[in-house]
């Protein structure tokens, strides 16, 4: 067999399409091909077609809790439907959850002072390893490149720095005890509220050298970053029956510019979460047992939207269009998530988990994974891919086993693309 010589072309087609950010994926065959990244020499030979196969997207919301017939761990909720799906998978002392930004890992850190990493695109989703920590965290955070996950460790009052590239650790000292977490868009700052210190934490991740921001007679109850990085938002919770504010940060001077009131003394901001655009910024009230949506123009409140049971934690969608609550939970519900209508600001589902009383959640699109594979009597001998439409944020496209070419992809945008494997297949 010649090196270069082509006998198939595998133009299996699984398309990634996303309207109103919506992700569907369909398979096609076509009969050309896409010579993107491999050079190929086309004799005349006859051309066989590969078989393509897709595996279906979709965008999950992880809920840690009590698992039925499992024990404590994370619970999986397609959020297209708002229903569990069966791929449970049980986590000794998990306190939080986050998901890589392309989707693929999930990331649960554990009282047992370690952080277990799963592969969020097996069916169900697989454990991958378990990196030890000196402390015990209680929230974990991953940079917008997926390099490093950060832990709040309450035990040791230290964030750990994990450099998935090897799993290597880096403990970072603070003076107070940080119980959430924030990174920066452009990776270089974190943030952690401490809420015995009543501080935030400033750490610039270049040097891992600490700056405190002071709050006085207040609760330090969660962070949030705005998609520019100019802005950081505060959940304060006041000691002395005053109104529980939001506090705005402007992060180039770490001083604040602003203060929002919430409604009553004891909305208690437990979690915030910023939309992708930056627009809104939602509150979980706790104490009020409401999500506040607030304008980030104008630093007020455009509404206050009243759930059935307390929100612990707060997660929107990739997309904006859905925001989830963790709810609390009560004798009669005691193991439901809310989903909020992002365009009405009203509340369109409370829907049962397989958690019981859940704690923290994420919400992530996980992407698809398509191949086109050579046909009997062929062996694969390159290969690559065609595209129409925006760039994934996400992309991979490689040679696997049984002579097979594969893509995945996560889209990004509201448009419409669509990826096509090709596998260049040679006959002896």
């Amino acid at each position: 067999m010649s090196g270069v010589t082509v006998g198939a072309v595998a133009a299996g087609s699984a398309a990634v399409r996303r309207r109103g950010r919506e992700i569907s994926w369909r398979v096609k065959v076509r009969t050309r091909l896409a010579a993107v990244g491999v050079a190929l020499t086309c004799l005349a030979l006859p051309v066989a077609v590969a078989t393509p196969a897709a595996a279906d997207p979709g965008t999950f919301a992880y809920v840690l809790g009590n698992i039925t017939g499992v024990g404590f761990g994370v619970a999986q909720i397609d959020t297209a439907t708002n229903q569990p799906t069966a791929n449970n998978f049980e986590v000794t002392g998990a306190t939080d959850v986050a998901v890589s930004p392309d989707g693929r890992r999930i990331y649960v850190s554990q009282s047992t002072n370690a952080v277990s990493v799963w592969d969020a695109t097996a069916d169900p989703p697989t454990l991958i390893n378990t990196i030890n920590l000196t402390g015990a965290p209680e929230s974990l955070a991953v940079s917008p490149d997926g390099r490093y996950v950060y832990t709040a460790n309450t035990s040791s009052n230290t964030v750990s720095v994990i450099d998935t590239t090897d799993n290597s650790v880096t403990d970072i000292a603070l003076t107070g005890t940080p119980r959430r977490l924030a990174v920066s868009p452009n990776g270089r700052y974190v943030y952690t509220a401490n809420t015995s210190s009543n501080t935030v934490s400033v750490i610039d991740t270049t040097d891992n050298n600490v700056t405190d921001i002071p709050y006085v007679d207040a609760d330090v109850l969660s962070v949030a970053v705005s998609p520019s990085g100019t802005r950081l938002y505060v959940g304060i919770g006041t000691q002395l029956s005053e109104t529980d504010t939001v506090s705005v940060i402007d992060t180039a001077t770490n001083t604040e510019v602003d203060s929002i009131d919430l409604a009553g003394s004891d909305a208690y901001p437990h979690a915030l979460v910023v939309s992708a655009d930056g627009e809104r910024l939602y509150t979980a009230n706790l104490g009020t047992s409401s999500v506040s949506v607030i304008d980030t123009a104008t630093n007020t409140v455009a509404t206050d939207i009243a759930l059935t049971t307390p929100p612990a934690d707060v997660a929107i969608t990739p997309d904006d269009t859905r925001v989830y609550t963790t709810d609390t939970g009560t004798p009669l519900h005691p193991d439901t998530v809310t989903a909020i209508d992002t365009l009405t600001e009203t509340v369109i589902d409370t829907f049962p988990t397989n958690a019981l009383f859940p704690t923290s959640m994420a919400v992530a699109a996980v992407p698809g994974t398509a191949t086109a594979q050579c046909p009997d009597a062929t062996v694969l001998t390159g290969g690559g891919f065609e595209i129409t439409g925006p760039f994934p944020n996400y992309f991979n496209s490689k040679p696997v086993i049984n002579d097979t070419w594969q893509i995945s992809g996560t889209n990004p945008t509201t448009q419409t693309n669509t990826l096509t494997p090709q596998a260049v297949c040679g006959t002896g």
